[in-house]
């Protein structure tokens, strides 16, 4: 049964580029090392900061072409770097398969709930699932960049205003922004979000203890 309270969680979305003109058997090897490898690299991050998976993390939604990954609540702020050192590592995997054209990233704050599929198994439904993928919709979207909402961002600044040490971690990773983007999604709904990158891009673990 679908658990009736919403939940509000960073979610980063993860979609690979081009992915429906690849054939059959390269699309089914880039997803297979794709998600074993962002889970390896989440793995390890958080083995650095003494967490388990399943403090960071709610769970993982497959996409076809793609996942989400949904943060629990507590790391709510913590989004847009994920999506950052997500970004980083995409560039590793592009010097393995040269049909790989990169992947686009957005990241949103917003509501999900949880419930047991037809096999029992945990997923999630919500409308910030459905708003993340919107994100992905801007035109101006460019390689390198995450594409952030107006919530994630904010969420941002809340949680580097509180970590200055993420803060100028940020800082000599010449952390850069664009300004803010204000567009209508398919739905004809206004979204308003922002391009951020790394000039110096890399894996940022997360933080050790509760913030």
């Amino acid at each position: 049964m679908a658990q009736n309270r919403e939940i509000t969680a960073d979610i980063v979305l993860i979609d690979i580029i081009n992915f429906s003109k690849l054939d059959s058997r390269q699309q089914l090897e880039i997803i297979s090392f794709l998600t074993r490898s962002y889970r390896k690299v989440i793995e390890k991050m958080l083995s650095h900061s003494e967490i388990v998976l399943e403090t960071f993390t709610m769970g993982f939604i497959p996409t076809g072409d793609g996942f989400y990954c949904i943060l629990s609540p507590k790391y709510k702020d913590y989004g847009v770097i994920l999506g950052l050192s997500f970004n980083h590592f995409s560039d590793q995997i592009a010097k393995m398969f040269p049909y790989f054209h990169g992947i686009r990233i957005a990241v949103h704050t917003g509501g999900v709930n949880q419930f047991r599929d037809i096999l029992g198994h945990k997923n999630f439904i919500g409308d910030g699932l459905n708003d993340c993928a919107r994100y992905l919709e801007l035109k101006d979207f460019t390689i390198s960049t995450v594409m952030v909402s107006d919530a994630a961002y904010s969420n941002l600044k809340s949680f580097l205003a509180k970590r200055k040490d993420y803060e100028e971690l940020l800082h000599r990773r010449e952390f850069k922004h664009s300004d803010a983007y204000i567009f209508k999604d398919k739905h004809g709904m206004t979204k308003r979000g922002y391009l951020v990158w790394m000039r110096k891009s890399g894996i940022i673990t997360p933080p050790k203890y509760k913030f």
